[in-house]
């Protein structure tokens, strides 16, 4: 069995982070073992949440996995809340990431054309070069703009930005750009039945290769979606799917974990009902 580690916070109450990356990875046969960040009462959509920050920790867990000897295939870091972790996760990948260990970053700092509270313009620098240390990385729109420091550009851009975006991206030092969020207003010489769809597109920079994949747009976006994606995708890639049927998947999930949620009445407004959409999810792992 491939045995991956995640790097994130966890909320107590609220479906992000590493409350959805160990349920999702493991549900997908891949043994998930994780480094909390931070533990938080509720995730940050509540008032009054409770914060413990475990940085200091995080240094003495890497030495007792050095003295095991264990061996990672992947490593895989989402909400990362400081420089000073930041800094880690690079003496993380160099520790562990070695040889045959894939190394997948994303990015989650911005959305929507703004950064998260508390992280700043130098922060996303310091972002991309951790970026610069991984196989695979995972930014939205927001997130690479800022990562690149140029304007974020909400709509009206074209097949050739994007294309341009992610090849700035991939040149930071990364060999595979996954860029979440796209939507064309109108269909391009790659991409036919756009209208009303969002879009994920990706970059092989060893081959030069762009694919793109496009879905149903939800009535409604979510907290946590982004660390679903980036959970199905690394358990993905772990099960020996390929780049772009990783990320469709990985889409797929999403939307599949929205319209259960939306099928309820009363439903929670802090994150998707994932849960009951995991038999679809090993249903197509199948």
């Amino acid at each position: 069995m491939k045995r991956i580690i995640t790097v994130q916070d966890i909320s107590c109450v609220g479906k992000c982070s590493l409350t959805v990356a160990l349920p999702v990875i493991s549900a997908m046969g891949v043994e998930a073992c994780v480094l909390p960040t931070a533990v938080l009462s509720t995730h940050t959509m509540f008032s009054g949440f409770t914060f413990r920050d475990l940085t200091s920790d995080i240094r003495p867990i890497m030495e007792h996995w050095k003295k095991e000897k264990f061996h990672f295939d992947a490593i895989y870091t989402g909400y990362l809340g400081s420089f000073e972790q930041l800094n880690l996760m690079e003496q993380l990948i160099q520790e562990f990431g070695q040889n045959d260990t894939l190394t997948i970053v994303d990015p989650c700092m911005a959305d929507n054309g703004k950064l998260y509270s508390g992280f700043t313009q130098e922060f996303a620098f310091a972002m991309a070069k951790l970026c610069g240390k991984a196989q695979v990385i995972v930014p939205n729109l927001t997130e690479a703009s800022f990562m690149l420091g140029i304007p974020y550009v909400a709509s009206g851009y074209d097949e050739e930005y994007i294309k341009g975006i992610m090849k700035k991206l991939a040149a930071l030092g990364s060999k595979k750009v996954v860029l979440k969020g796209i939507e064309f207003e109108h269909d391009t010489a790659s991409c036919k039945n756009v209208s009303g769809k969002m879009g994920v597109a990706s970059y092989d920079a060893e081959k030069d290769e762009f694919t793109w994949y496009f879905h149903k747009k939800m009535p409604q976006s979510f907290h946590g979606t982004g660390d679903i994606f980036a959970s199905v995708l690394t358990g993905a890639l772990m099960r020996g799917l390929s780049l772009q049927k990783a990320y469709s998947l990985a889409a797929d999930f999403v939307v599949e974990s929205i319209r259960q949620t939306l099928s309820h009445p009363d439903y929670n407004t802090y994150g998707v009902d994932f849960e009951a959409a995991v038999p679809y999810l090993v249903k197509r792992l199948e």
